[in-house]
């Protein structure tokens, strides 16, 4: 009798995707004791007030199962955010679902409105559970290539957009701030994709967790795509509490748009971790109510320590790209003789103590990404500055 289990019984949809680049890098960090700019978690806590709030409510007894969509506060505390800073008006009951980050909303959103064989047009080098998801969903991606230009800055050529879209697109999945090169989509850009969508009547999710870290030296300011004309009935705003608020462990995020989008993610998401994060709904709820001094001063702060980080990776022989938000730059091992970022990197915490993630694992197209690696800066300068000191070596040992 033949057995029907398998050396490997992970469905075939999902056998490409490993262990995450991220899991593979923080361990080695840890089995090294390198400086860990792989991973992009600060290493400092978010603000007090939302730290006390997330305390009380656990003395309070909010320790039980919120709401399916999220608990009341916190959902107009969304709507009273995406309002206050992006002119977006929302209805607190039927327009927002909160979520288990950002990474939920997108896979509930993935799978909530692709069928198998439906196309998703994506930007890459994406987030690595972009690629997953649509796996899951059994949909087909359709990856548009962002390449430095002559200023270093990402973007992508408007033909390779077009003929990504066909009579099988689904989805529009955007990333803007984008993890991971630190760019933020031009307006003309936005305007492209918008018109687009339309022209084809498709979604669009966008992934906007880096909203409120778009640099003051930036060549555009952050512009939500579902602001555009004609996009907000067709667009899913995905954003969380992890990124804007140092709390990456509370996994809070939450999906807005149309009640018709929202009620197909909720749908899903029910069936994935039905709720989550009782007791920090509220204290998010706080958070994002924080006057307007809080989110200058973070992202500031944010912006000294790429700069501290850029100073170092320059003075070690990487080529630098420009970065204009996240957490995130990206550098060019070639000047440093590197041809592959993921041999790189595996080899950089012996060579000097220090941990970065290839690129090149977020392509579909690698030879694009090949020999660039990211490092994230939202790190204590202290952690910063000796990741620095250890760098330099490579350009000591260069020379």
């Amino acid at each position: 009798m033949t057995s029907s289990i398998s050396a490997d019984p992970l469905v075939g949809r999902m056998r490409p995707f490993g262990t995450t680049i991220f899991t593979e890098m923080s361990a080695l960090a840890a089995r090294t004791g390198s400086v860990n700019l792989g991973q992009g978690f600060p290493d400092t806590d978010g603000p007090p007030e939302m730290l006390a709030a997330a305390a009380e409510a656990l003395r309070s007894g909010a320790n039980q199962y919120p709401p399916l969509p999220g608990i009341p506060a916190l959902r107009q505390a969304v709507v009273a955010h995406e309002e206050r800073f992006w002119g977006l008006t929302r209805d607190a009951d039927t327009e927002v679902v909160v979520t288990a980050g950002a990474t939920e909303a997108v896979a509930a959103a993935i799978l909530a409105l692709c069928e198998a064989g439906d196309e998703v047009v994506c930007f890459e080098p994406y987030y690595d559970s972009y690629a997953a998801s649509i796996a899951l969903a059994g949909a087909v991606r359709r990856p548009v290539t962002l390449r430095p230009g002559a200023d270093g800055r990402y973007g992508f050529d408007e033909a390779d957009l077009r003929a990504a879209f066909g009579p099988r697109t689904r989805m529009v999945l955007l990333n803007s701030p984008h993890n991971p090169t630190g760019t933020v989509f031009t307006t003309d850009q936005l305007t492209l994709i918008a018109r687009l969508c339309q022209e084809h009547d498709v979604y669009a999710v966008t992934d906007e967790v880096y909203e409120h870290l778009v640099f003051t030296d930036s060549a555009t300011p952050h512009v939500p795509l579902a602001t555009l004309p004609g996009m907000r009935e067709r667009t899913l705003r995905i954003s969380s509490a992890g990124k804007s608020f140092s709390c990456t462990g509370w996994k809070v995020g939450w999906a807005t748009g149309p009640a018709p989008l929202v009620s197909a993610v909720q749908r899903v998401k029910q069936f994935l971790t039905f709720v989550n994060a009782g007791p920090l709904q509220p204290a998010v709820a706080v958070a994002l109510a924080l006057p307007d001094t809080y989110f200058t001063t973070f992202r500031d702060g944010l912006q000294a320590r790429r700069d501290r980080l850029v100073a170092g990776l320059t003075d070690a022989g990487f080529g630098v790209l420009p970065s204009e938000g996240t957490y995130f730059v990206t550098a060019d091992i070639t000047p440093l003789g590197g041809t592959d970022g993921v041999d790189f990197c595996r080899t950089l915490p012996e060579r000097c103590g220090v941990v970065a993630v290839p690129t090149q694992v977020f392509y579909d197209h690698q030879e694009q990404g090949r020999r660039l690696i990211r490092f994230a800066f939202c790190k204590r300068e202290e952690v910063i500055d000796e990741a620095a000191r250890r760098l330099r070596t490579l350009a000591r040992a260069q020379a």
